[in-house]
């Protein structure tokens, strides 16, 4: 639940350090948990909540991942997260002008903050990417 509903204010309040303070009151009106809605605080390095609980680190550590992992499949041939594996993102990674927006120090230090190498961590988010593929528009034209 936690990692549907981070981001759900973005288009409102695309920046710090709105995002996600000023979504966070709106969770708690439609009755969202507090585990859930400090997960999503504890996302945003600005919003000085510390992460402390598994949930606060994965969604951390994935969050700046998924993003950046959909945009190395979609310049794949093939325009499928099949075809991605650790090395290709890692070289990526290095390309500051490739997909800019993301933050790779925050893909970084969430792999530390898990406590999980980061080519580890990055071919576990794949592979958990590459089950939900067609859901996520990123089969490509890899076959079924």
């Amino acid at each position: 639940v936690a990692a549907l509903l981070h981001d759900f204010d973005w288009e409102i309040h695309p920046q710090a350090p709105d995002h996600p303070l000023k979504g966070e009151p709106i969770l708690k009106e439609r009755g969202v948990s507090d585990v859930i809605r400090r997960a999503i605080l504890s996302h945003a390095n600005h919003s000085g909540v510390p992460r402390q609980t598994p949930l606060e680190k994965v969604l951390y550590a994935c969050d700046e991942l998924a993003g950046f992992l959909t945009a190395v499949s979609y310049v794949k041939p093939s325009r499928s997260i099949h075809e991605v594996d650790a090395k290709s993102v890692r070289k990526k990674m290095k390309d500051k002008a490739f997909a800019r927006a993301i933050n790779r120090e925050e893909i970084v230090s969430g792999a530390a903050e898990l406590g999980v190498d980061l080519d580890e961590h990055i071919s576990f988010c794949i592979q958990a990417m590459r089950t939900r593929a067609p859901e996520l528009g990123l089969q490509g034209s890899f076959p079924s």
